[in-house]
């Protein structure tokens, strides 16, 4: 299930990019940017500062869904196939999020940029949620861009087990893959996931001398410190093969969308984006043990 595909990207890889977003996570992170890519089934989401009442999400009979003074109100878990509501609403205040897009379909879109890649040394990066999560189309999906030739990237945090990673290794050029954090007891904490398996993964991939980029997301109160993003950076140096590190600052842009969806944002007291500046002693230390850096995607 996809939930966006962007096109024109500069960033997630070299060149000029299409950017596959696939919906479904196996961790829930808590300053997540698109919680809506958290579930592998579609959502909901109900913007009421642009609801201008028309009432046509109401004709459809689900009792879900209900009017008040307020705006809409939505119990989400009655919700059986939210499908139902998909352009619906002419205001676009309610929207579903993921629709089901086959392999032919998404080459389709891919290979509109085709001139794009070609000009740039661009290509096409697999996102989520987790794209290593998905099911089989995955792999046909791969299979074909491989056999056009086409740059791949699949932006990760590497937690699935082994074989997911595995069968994409001859089809992808760059893996970006998330390094949150090493203290296995706060990434659970802040991730729902296993730490270990993160780590363990990276080590077995690192050994697989693909191109390979650390991408440390840097989240105030969670790994925002010296000790913690020095810990991953020397992580990092421990992998041979990988030269390459970027920090992504923290920001809170999707603190609307947490709110459409009907979702409670742990960082949503935290007001300011980190500053690129705030992250130069990171971005030394990196280079002074040996690492190519960039701050942001």
């Amino acid at each position: 299930m996809i939930f966006n595909i962007q096109r024109f990207s500069t960033h997630d890889g070299d060149g000029i990019r299409t950017i596959i977003f696939y919906k479904g996570c196996p961790l829930v992170c808590k300053w997540c940017c698109n919680p809506e890519s958290q579930t592998f089934s579609a959502s909901l989401m109900y913007d009421r500062r642009i609801c201008k009442n028309f009432g046509d999400c109401l004709k459809t009979g689900d009792s879900a869904i209900s009017s008040t003074e307020t705006g809409l109100h939505i119990n989400r878990t009655s919700i059986k196939y939210p499908g139902k509501f998909r352009d619906i609403c002419a205001s676009r205040a309610l929207i579903v999020s993921g629709e089901e897009k086959s392999v032919a379909e998404l080459l389709v879109e891919i290979e509109k940029d085709l001139p794009f890649y070609e000009q740039s040394g661009g290509g096409v990066t697999l996102s989520g949620g987790e794209p290593l999560s998905q099911g089989a189309d995955l792999d046909m999906l791969l299979s074909e861009l491989k056999r056009r030739s086409i740059n791949v990237a699949i932006e990760t945090s590497l937690h699935v087990d082994w074989p997911m990673i595995a069968r994409s290794l001859k089809f992808t050029d760059t893996f970006l893959v998330d390094l949150k954090h090493t203290d296995s007891e706060k990434f659970k904490l802040f991730t729902g996931g296993n730490a270990d398996l993160v780590l363990t993964n990276l080590v077995k991939l690192a050994e697989q001398n693909k191109n390979l980029i650390i991408r440390v997301p840097v989240i105030p109160g969670f790994n925002h410190s010296d000790k913690e993003i020095k810990g991953i950076i020397d992580f990092t140096v421990s992998l041979k093969t990988v030269k390459e590190i970027h920090f992504l600052p923290f920001h809170n842009f999707g603190n609307e969308k947490y709110k459409m969806l009907g979702m409670e944002y742990t960082f949503s007291g935290i007001k300011e984006t980190l500053h690129a500046t705030s992250l130069k002693g990171y971005e030394d230390y990196a280079k002074s043990v040996g690492l190519v850096t960039k701050i942001g995607g």
